[in-house]
């Protein structure tokens, strides 16, 4: 019997076990992030506050709850949501060492190196974009007149900071993402250099978008971090293309598996 036969000959009945397994593992990694989260919930409604202790110096700006249970509500989203930032990597270990056993080696190096490249990133991604929020409230909330008084709904505003932190964790993720499609064939690391310029247009725009204030440090610097991830994305696939040229030229009967033919070239 072949390897791969031997990883599919596990019972539906195993599987099942082993998927309760790493499940109440996961379940239990991630209540003790949330248990942390909570902990450190005042130090995010710090973070969050920031804008608003800025925009006060100049007119009247306030966090309103709307519910008796407003902001205890607030206090648990923030635990949850940092709860599963902090367990992330150990939910993405589960998933995988879930999914390995059915795995060829070759597709658990690159399993393993995407999961490990891209926890990392997205992790600083989200760390960036709440470092990043403040800036966005003030110019947003500087369209109003100074005569104004801005009343901000707490469970709104959390939305908001939840939604760049989300965008700027995923744009740190997408260099990850277009390494993983050179390594399976679908994108060549030639089509990712072709592609610098619409890249660099993407990346000045998403960094204007998410630090639309006078703060052009800030804007420099998520543009820098960007173009480095993206240029050594398509530094790994060129490396990576030519590798496999060389693995299918010199081998006199190559290994299906290592024969791709890219849809995008």
């Amino acid at each position: 019997m072949s390897s791969a036969a031997a990883r599919t000959a596990m019972p539906w009945g195993e599987h099942l076990s082993e998927a309760r397994r790493r499940a109440v593992r996961a379940a239990a990694a991630l209540l003790a992030s949330v248990v942390i989260g909570y902990v450190l919930s005042d130090a995010v409604m710090t973070l969050l506050r920031e804008p608003i202790v800025q925009i006060a110096e100049s007119r009247q700006a306030t966090l309103n709850y709307d519910t008796v249970t407003g902001a205890f509500n607030l206090r648990m989203r923030i635990a949850l949501f940092s709860g599963l930032f902090i367990a992330s990597p150990i939910l993405m270990y589960e998933l995988f060492a879930f999914l390995a056993p059915g795995l060829q080696r070759r597709e658990r190096r690159y399993l393993v190196g995407f999961v490990a490249t891209a926890v990392p990133l997205f992790l600083a991604g989200g760390l960036v974009g709440l470092r990043l929020f403040p800036n966005m409230v003030e110019l947003l909330v500087g369209f109003a007149s100074s005569e104004d008084s801005t009343i901000l709904q707490a469970s709104e505003y959390f939305d908001f900071a939840m939604r760049i932190a989300v965008m700027s964790a995923i744009a740190f993720v997408l260099p990850v993402l277009l390494v993983m499609l050179n390594f399976v064939g679908v994108l060549t690391g030639a089509a990712m250099v072709r592609a610098w310029r619409p890249a660099l247009i993407a990346i000045l725009v998403f960094s204007a978008l998410a630090t639309p204030s006078a703060d052009v440090v800030s804007m420099v610097l998520i543009a820098g971090c960007l173009c480095v991830l993206t240029a050594a994305a398509a530094v790994v696939g060129v490396l990576h293309d030519r590798a496999l040229e060389r693995r299918v030229a010199v081998a006199p009967d190559p290994d299906p598996a290592d024969i791709r033919i890219p849809e995008f070239v």
